[in-house]
């Protein structure tokens, strides 16, 4: 039997769960979000779509802004998992990822209403983050509200990070690589070209592929080449014609997408051949990009950051790509924070951590509110 939440965050938190919002399916939740502010009084409010930026406070002259951020969508159910709240731990999809960061981020704002923070603060929740670059809401909440990412002094994404304080982030970038073959009868391979053998240099390259270590901004990031998906046609009868890999390439801090992009093509190019490559036979196309962030140590916010969190709380790489890519390409300073666990990011029985729920907001409050 599930228990009850203790407080108004746990409960906040489930409320956010209990709400589905799949990527694509946005619209309840940020119609719950919406009403949820407007009834506690923010100053200001824009809507765009299923993304909202939501100001508590007039900004004051000369006052660092602190822009917190959480997306709204979840990866698609995997299992059954309802909201509920058992022992230390809330589970639900989405819990860690990240409807108990979203939580957190709006009772710190709501705060604001009743004690004057030390910065002045400003969020944003938008949707389909979860899918492709180009899909996400992020674009249409910026362009409808241009003063909620304006004169930003840090921007702290509320991903799942455990707590712990994650600078930069990965680039990621898919690309689809394909062979165009000759169908045949598999007694008869001789009549055709078989597109999964002509892909076999490219897999076992990859296959063959060490990580690359990036040491980058005193930070240490690890750079990943995978096979994803495979695509063919043909049956088990059939030598088959064509085929496809998506490869996505986790590439580091230390590279622009141009420069990734030039280093994955000739990396095919370079395990198919020449003569596979200049008759025209493997096609590459890259089908999402995502750029890698800035680290952003010496942010004088950070320190403050570093401060309220204490000696428990360590700086690391974000081994993973997250909006801290898109916020650095706008020039703003973003690092990534958060209560929910990376390792329960997208996974069968998701849930968060009742305590590392209350230890997040502890240290953003230290953070901006001087009675704590």
């Amino acid at each position: 039997m599930s228990e009850q939440p203790s407080n108004e965050l746990e409960r906040l938190c489930m409320s956010l769960l209990e709400i589905p919002s799949v990527i694509g399916d946005e619209r309840r939740i940020a119609d719950f979000v919406e009403n949820w502010v407007r009834e506690k009084g923010f100053h200001a409010v824009t809507r765009a779509g299923d993304n909202l930026a939501i100001q508590p406070l007039p900004f004051r002259e000369g006052v660092p802004r602190l822009l917190l951020l959480g997306h709204l969508d979840t990866v698609p159910v995997s299992d059954a998992n309802p909201p509920r709240v058992a022992g230390d731990l809330i589970h639900g999809l989405g819990s860690s990822d990240m409807k108990g960061g979203d939580a957190v981020l709006l009772e710190i704002l709501a705060r604001a209403l009743e004690e004057e923070p030390r910065y002045d603060l400003v969020g944003v929740l938008y949707a389909a983050e979860e899918g492709p670059y180009e899909g996400s809401g992020m674009p249409e909440i910026i362009s409808a509200a241009p003063g909620a990412f304006q004169e930003v002094d840090l921007a702290v994404a509320m991903e799942p990070t455990d707590n712990q304080i994650e600078l930069g982030c990965l680039g990621t970038m898919h690309a689809k690589v394909t062979f165009e073959g000759k169908r045949a009868h598999s007694a008869r391979p001789w009549q055709g070209r078989n597109a999964l053998h002509m892909a076999a240099p490219l897999m076992s390259a990859i296959a063959a592929l060490e990580p690359r270590d990036i040491d980058h901004g005193g930070l240490r990031f690890r750079e990943v080449l995978s096979v994803t998906m495979l695509d063919y046609e043909g049956a088990r009868n059939v030598i088959p014609g064509k085929c496809s890999f998506n490869l996505n390439f986790r590439f580091g801090p230390d590279r622009s997408s141009e420069e990734a992009i030039d280093w994955l093509e000739k990396f095919v190019r370079d395990a198919v051949g020449p003569g596979l490559w200049d008759a025209g036979l493997v096609r590459f196309e890259v089908t999402d990009l995502c750029p890698s962030g800035r680290v952003c140590g010496d942010n004088p916010l950070l320190a403050e950051l570093r401060k309220a969190a204490g000696d428990e709380v360590q700086t690391l790489a974000k081994q993973a790509w997250t909006d801290v890519g898109r916020l650095s390409q706008m020039g703003l300073d973003a690092l990534n924070f958060g209560p929910g666990s990376p390792s329960q990011a997208h996974q069968v029985g998701e849930h968060l951590s009742r305590a590392r729920l209350a230890a997040s907001y502890a240290i953003l409050a230290r953070l901006l509110y001087p009675s704590d």
